[in-house]
């Protein structure tokens, strides 16, 4: 952390307000370079949308949905920046350093924004019965895949503060956690999943710490969301999901990205370290 903190005590004024005193001028993203995993399909590829909209230049990484090619270039088209696609395994650390780096040169030499929303699902119910290679995929995507994301980016953060990088304040990692990390869910048994999640939004929280003088972190947590993730669920599953909702329905992925915008925006230069839960009230009860 550098001089940020000392004798367990953080430095007064460790960080800057912006100096913008209109609010909708902070949501804007022109110019910024956000780089997001798992955004060929699903919640990233909406928030990549998004992002766009809001005038960021996007890369997207997939893993094996080639589709993502021609959403990229749709994306360039209706929005008017630079948008493309790149296979990623967020499992193999060099493999994701080589590749934000590549990128940040491609992609005017600089990072604003990254979302590590790479993840998938456990479905092989109870732990006991689940097979060991499926759970340490479950980790190296969903948590490994996180910490290597964190780890490049924060060091481009750190020096792009360093050196006074032009139209930079601070970076902004957000990672896509999961209402799984604040309960067990039911009907289904996913400890592996739940766990992963639960490890997310912790690490988003001690990276804020870490980070507090070039970056912030924080966490989203969406609750059941429309999406692909979730095709290998029965029918009679999501019934029971929908029972448990106060809202009555699962999300779609246009009502995250709100959210994913706020925080990659100077309009939360105040947020760091946090959770954000939208879940249709599913955890309020």
């Amino acid at each position: 952390m550098d001089d940020a903190m000392k004798g367990g005590s953080f430095r007064h004024y460790n960080t800057e307000p912006p100096k913008e005193t209109h609010i909708l001028p902070l949501f804007s993203l022109k110019g910024k370079t956000a780089i997001l995993s798992g955004a060929g399909q699903g919640i990233g590829l909406a928030v990549a949308r998004g992002y766009a909209e809001a005038g960021a230049n996007v890369a997207i990484w997939f893993n094996s949905n080639k589709k993502a090619y021609m959403r990229a270039a749709e994306i360039e088209k209706e929005f008017g920046v630079k948008c493309r696609a790149y296979p990623v395994d967020v499992r193999d650390a060099a493999a994701v350093d080589e590749a934000i780096v590549s990128q940040v040169k491609e992609f005017n030499n600089r990072l604003d924004i990254f979302v590590a929303n790479a993840g998938i699902p456990w479905t092989q119910g109870p732990m006991i019965g689940g097979e060991l290679e499926h759970y340490r995929n479950v980790m190296k995507i969903d948590v490994d895949g996180v910490f290597y994301c964190a780890r490049t980016a924060g060091r481009i953060w750190r020096e792009q503060k360093k050196n006074k990088l032009e139209g930079f304040t601070y970076g902004k990692f957000i990672a896509t956690a999961s209402m799984s990390g604040h309960i067990a869910n039911i009907p289904q048994l996913q400890t592996a999943y739940n766990a992963a999640k639960a490890n997310v939004k912790h690490m988003c929280q001690c990276l804020a710490v870490e980070w507090v003088q070039f970056a912030r972190a924080n966490s989203i947590s969406p609750g059941y969301i429309a999406t692909e993730i979730s095709d290998f669920v029965p029918p009679e599953t999501k019934d029971i999901w929908r029972d448990k909702i106060p809202m009555g329905r699962e999300g779609e992925p246009i009502e995250l990205v709100g959210a994913y915008l706020y925080l990659a925006s100077d309009a939360s230069s105040y947020t760091t370290g946090t959770d954000i839960l939208i879940d249709g009230g599913y955890c309020a009860p």
